[in-house]
């Protein structure tokens, strides 16, 4: 949002071309704030590396991707995320992590993150909120059933120490939680709507096949299910720049 202090700083780390931050960036540009979208070398053309301090910024959203939070042979810019996380959580600068990047913060904030007993979660999931939900800043006021898009295969086994559970799933049981007072992740894809699974059904075929999910089944129940999942995502993406407009306005790191 603009004001007279200027729009609101959002860096948005990205991981991989096709997990961009969809519905998110949506409100995001919705609500006139100024975004960075930093990513991996060779990911996203012309995109700054991930640094590792959120100096500049009033809220961070990292996204999710293949690797795991500890992956860093496969993915060597995972220690700067983890760093720019610490960072947040220091300063407590807002924080989004989503899929990959609630398990970031999990895994930096002391939490453990291991895979899901019964293999991959992928497709539409119910959800259900904690009674920590109704009092939170972000999932406060959901209108159950809720519902989200699912693609992963790790979960955050063990929340944080004093981290408060907002949300959870019939697989996963930690599918949305809180550290401190603005630290949030969400396992599931608040972000995802149809055009993101598209592309995701055709680079993850292989993966669909062994999970016996054909893609195009995927694909349509995302479809019938968009209209919902807009409305009932959009309004938390909304609290969440709220609070990082809030923080701004506070005179935080002036």
């Amino acid at each position: 949002m603009t004001t007279e202090r200027g729009p609101v700083r959002i860096l948005v780390v990205q991981h991989e071309d096709d997990a961009g931050p969809g519905l998110v960036g949506e409100r995001l540009q919705a609500a006139g704030c100024a975004v960075t979208v930093v990513a991996p070398a060779g990911v996203l053309r012309e995109a700054a590396e991930v640094p590792g301090s959120a100096d500049g910024f009033d809220g961070v959203v990292v996204l999710g991707g293949t690797p795991g939070p500890a992956d860093d042979s496969s993915a060597p810019w995972l220690p700067q995320v983890r760093q720019l996380i610490a960072d947040c959580l220091d300063r407590d600068v807002p924080l989004l992590g989503i899929c990959l990047g609630a398990q970031l913060l999990a895994h930096v904030a002391g939490g453990a993150v291991l895979p899901l007993p019964a293999g991959p979660e992928i497709g539409i999931a119910p959800l259900w909120l904690s009674d920590a939900a109704f009092s939170d800043a972000l999932m406060s006021g959901l209108e159950p059933p809720l519902q989200a898009v699912q693609w992963h295969e790790l979960e955050v086994a063990e929340l944080p120490p004093g981290a408060r559970l907002l949300c959870r799933g019939e697989e996963c049981a930690h599918q949305a939680f809180r550290v401190g007072r603005s630290a949030w992740g969400l396992q599931f894809h608040m972000e995802v709507l149809a055009d993101s699974v598209v592309a995701w059904a055709r680079s993850g075929a292989d993966e669909l096949a062994g999970a016996g999910i054909r893609g195009a089944d995927l694909v349509a129940d995302v479809q019938a299910a968009e209209r919902g999942l807009r409305s009932m995502w959009a309004p938390v993406a909304d609290r969440w720049i709220g609070v990082c407009i809030a923080r701004r306005d506070s005179g935080a790191d002036a």
